[in-house]
């Protein structure tokens, strides 16, 4: 008889059954990553994906990173702050899209699309509404896997990049419209906020969400007067508990906030669209009626908007005037302070990363991690996000399935 080892745990000799060593299962096999960082169109786009440090950090862990000359420059990071790191700087953009995996802010350009090479992994935001056809066409073509930094989720099945920039969205909005309500930006010359003797100013905040938490903070902090509106009663309880103090809050109803709006000095959109798609909160009759000089700024803008009036514009040309109120509706909003945007996304995936190359690699991970799947809109060069599908017409597959076929 052969002395081949059996499952059951025994082998048989001369003797009969013996036992034998417990065949234990052997430890992931850890994948060296390559990851490189494109510099982002400085017009749009100043953020980057990782600081130095968490560079330092992924270098010394076994990985290697290529970032294109002057990626940081807008954040305010020399390529020497980089290469003592232990990153290596590229000139020709076509080294760093050879990379295994791009780390991108922007989505990228079709033009960049078109230096990829098959299968690659492409880390970015999306901002599916503001995107092409052509665009999506073009990463099945590549047979990408594109992760989405709008989708993904963590443990606690919350979506950390969308959080940390939503805090800084949301403060930064304050800033904004503070600065458009000014002489300097030929504003009507009101502050923002409230002195002794004189009425503060009204902001109307659609959302209670982060978003609308952080701008409600920046907005009570300079003394204005707000008013929050949501759908759902228990967002509103929970922003007033976060605030610690009572404020003016109302579920959405057309002719309350008609009302509302008339006397608002400053209407912030943080309302999350949903899965529904666009749903205008605040119609262009209503902005007709509002206070010329008021200012809108729709923080929703990279989903579609929740104001009708909103148009989606970039950050060398942000502002627009309708029915005689300004307009600021820039969906990359926290770029405007790149440096603290920028850590605050390495704070994101510099984790993630280190765990993809524990696991031995994306594909692995996904298998893994239901919140890095989430993020997935492209698998393989398969369309996997059912809502792009529809939007485009372009037929799309469950990610699950096409994971166990791959």
């Amino acid at each position: 008889m052969s002395d081949k080892k059996e499952k059951s745990g025994y082998t048989f000799g001369n003797t009969g059954f013996l036992p034998q060593e417990e065949m234990l299962e052997t430890g992931k096999k850890r994948q060296k990553l390559v990851i490189g960082i494109p510099k982002e169109d400085t017009k749009n786009e100043s953020r980057i994906g990782l600081t130095p440090e968490a560079v330092e950090i992924l270098v010394n862990n076994g990985n290697e990173i290529f970032i294109e000359k002057n990626a940081g420059a807008a954040a305010n990071y020399t390529d020497s702050n980089y290469s003592e790191s232990g990153a290596q700087i590229v000139d020709n953009k076509s080294d760093v899209y050879r990379c295994d995996i791009i780390l991108k802010i922007a989505p990228p350009t079709i033009e960049e699309i078109e230096l990829f090479k098959n299968n690659q992994i492409l880390f970015s935001s999306l901002h599916w509404p503001s995107q092409s056809e052509e665009y999506i066409r073009k990463l099945m073509q590549k047979k990408v896997t594109a992760i989405s930094f709008e989708g993904l989720k963590d443990k606690e099945n919350c979506y950390p990049v969308v959080r940390s920039m939503s805090e800084i969205a949301g403060t930064t909005s304050i800033l904004i419209a503070a600065e458009h309500l000014s002489n300097v930006h030929n504003g009507k010359g009101v502050l923002l906020g409230g002195v002794t003797g004189i009425t503060p100013t009204e902001v109307i905040i659609l959302g209670a969400g982060t978003a609308a938490e952080y701008a409600a903070r920046a907005a009570i902090g300079l003394g204005s007067f707000i008013k929050v509106f949501d759908h759902s009663i228990s967002k509103l309880k929970r922003l007033q508990t976060n605030l610690s103090e009572r404020l003016f809050t109302s579920v959405f109803h057309p002719r309350v906030i008609k009302k509302h709006l008339k006397s608002a000095d400053v209407v912030i959109g943080a309302m999350h669209t949903g899965e529904k798609g666009f749903q205008f909160l605040i119609t262009e009759d209503m902005v007709k009626e509002m206070k010329k000089g008021a200012v809108i700024i729709d923080l929703s803008i990279d989903q579609g908007g929740c104001i009708e009036t909103s148009e989606c514009r970039s950050h060398y040309n942000p502002v627009y005037t309708k029915f005689g109120v300004i307009h600021y509706c820039v969906p990359n909003i926290a770029s405007r302070v790149a440096r603290t945007a920028s850590i605050a996304l390495s704070n994101v995936f510099n984790p993630l990363l280190l765990n993809v190359a524990e696991a031995g690699g994306v594909q692995k991970q996904l298998k893994e991690d239901i919140g890095l799947r989430h993020g997935v809109y492209v698998y393989n060069g398969i369309l996997t996000n059912a809502r792009i599908g529809n939007y485009f017409d372009i037929p799309s597959k469950d990610l699950d399935l096409l994971m166990a076929a791959f």
